[in-house]
């Protein structure tokens, strides 16, 4: 298995990277690949997992070594392949997604992609109480005050997706959609009208 891979990036895409490491390109799969826009044709360090199936090898990419585990122990949910588990993740702070299934917060779990009631109350009965080595790294600032960061994460996740819904509205397709999502998801905190003055502004460099 490779461990990791420090070498320059030297291209991003809306699902994929590719780090240049001795001359040799790595193409690797993130969850939102324009986390590592600030290493861009510079080096960096991209912590992989391998998944091997029959018809493809794919090298997923993290940031941390601990959200590469929190991927593995997501694999081993019944129902989760390696997309689901890459897009729990990444696409909010993985300190958010132990503390959700620590507090058994179905609804939480729930607003991603593929992750239905019976998953997510699999995901609690299978991870909960054996995420805690994960703890240190991944949910230092998980408390605001008194609020726990996953319910900040969902407030702002809510703004994002009426977003997305009022591009539906506005004609835009899924398609079109799924290209400028991650760009979106990289800024936290936006009100929905601020996503949507974002979005349109990437849509016009498609």
């Amino acid at each position: 298995m490779i461990e990791c891979l420090t070498g320059k990036l030297i291209h991003i895409e809306t699902e994929t990277i590719i780090v240049n490491v001795g001359g040799v390109g790595y193409l690797v799969y993130c969850g939102n690949p324009y986390r590592f826009q600030e290493y861009y044709d510079n080096e960096v360090t991209v912590f992989t997992y391998q998944h091997v199936k029959e018809d493809a090898i794919r090298l997923y990419g993290f940031k941390q070594r601990e959200e590469r585990r929190l991927f593995e122990k997501m694999l081993q949910v019944s129902g989760i392949g390696p997309k689901g588990a890459l897009a729990i993740v990444t696409s909010e702070q993985p300190g958010s997604v132990v503390d959700a299934i620590e507090q058994a917060n179905e609804s939480f779990l729930t607003k991603f992609p593929g992750v239905g009631k019976k998953t997510a109350q699999q995901m609690i009965l299978d991870l909960r109480g054996k995420l805690g080595e994960l703890l240190p790294s991944l949910t230092g600032d998980l408390l605001q005050g008194d609020q726990p960061v996953y319910q900040h994460a969902a407030a702002e996740n809510e703004a994002l997706e009426e977003a997305l819904e009022a591009l539906r509205a506005l004609g835009y397709v899924d398609k079109e959609i799924r290209k400028i999502k991650p760009v979106l998801e990289a800024q936290p905190s936006l009100s929905t009208d601020a996503y949507i003055k974002q979005a349109l502004q990437e849509m016009l460099k498609q």
